[in-house]
């Protein structure tokens, strides 16, 4: 079978425009805190016991291990840390709430450092999107729901994380689902080209589903294993039939 498919169909980035050597990225994806995040926020400082105060989730994450944390569904722990409300708002300890929604993870780690200046001396704060997390389907060794540890990954360290596609599935046509003000969009990408790298899907938002359909011969080995199985059941049958009537 792999003698069969064209090394175009299985190569990435070939080259496909010109000065093909250079190619332009598109900017940076910088996600933006919206309602029903949870983040993690960790606080240190130079008074270390003043510092717990501020850290109410980190004994339940460090005693507990993530495995036996209950979960709200199958194969996903639940989430340690603030979860924004409705109206953008999370509640820290003495600071109360705080507005976090639309502004990036290192503005919010900003903002809170400033409002913990007044209770801690030399606060340092660790802020991360617990929910920033993307699919991963099809045809690809290890499908999967991965959580994404900084805020930024490409499609093709998605897929990476996913053990890359399989011989069967289809490079050139991968398809990023992606949610965005209310609305589904349904893009292609090829990822056997150079302009990957300009695509605006090139980098994943949180929730992106990545899809990597079979290709031609996958489709043609389930059709020829449905028409084989009947005939091997038969012949089994068959010779059942005569081994009982020869005992």
């Amino acid at each position: 079978m792999a003698g069969c498919v064209s090394p175009k169909k299985i190569v990435y980035f070939q080259s496909d425009i010109e000065n093909g050597a250079n190619v332009r990225m598109p900017e940076a994806y910088v996600p933006l805190i919206k309602a029903g995040d949870v983040l993690s926020v960790q606080v240190s400082s130079l008074n270390l016991e003043a510092s717990t105060f501020f850290n109410p989730y980190a004994p339940i994450s460090q005693s507990t291990p993530r495995a036996q944390q209950p979960t709200n569904s199958p194969g996903l722990p639940e989430m340690a840390g603030y979860m924004v409300s409705a109206t953008g708002e999370i509640e820290l300890p003495l600071i109360g709430l705080l507005k976090v929604e639309k502004l990036t993870i290192s503005q919010t780690s900003a903002l809170i450092k400033e409002k913990l200046a007044t209770y801690l001396k030399e606060p340092t704060v660790n802020v991360r999107n617990l929910n920033f997390r993307i699919s991963v389907l099809g045809e690809v060794m290890r499908p999967s729901l991965f959580t994404v540890p900084n805020d930024q990954i490409t499609l093709i360290e998605a897929l990476s994380l996913a053990g890359d596609a399989t011989i069967y599935g289809r490079r050139d046509n991968i398809l990023v689902v992606r949610e965005e003000n209310g609305q589904k969009t349904f893009a292609r990408v090829d990822i056997t080209r150079r302009s990957l790298f300009r695509s605006p899907y090139y980098y994943l938002h949180p929730n992106d589903i990545v899809y990597v359909e079979p290709g031609r011969a996958r489709v043609n080995n389930a059709d020829h294993f449905y028409q084989i199985v009947p005939a091997i059941l038969s012949a089994l049958s068959l010779v059942a039939i005569i081994l009982s009537r020869t005992y």
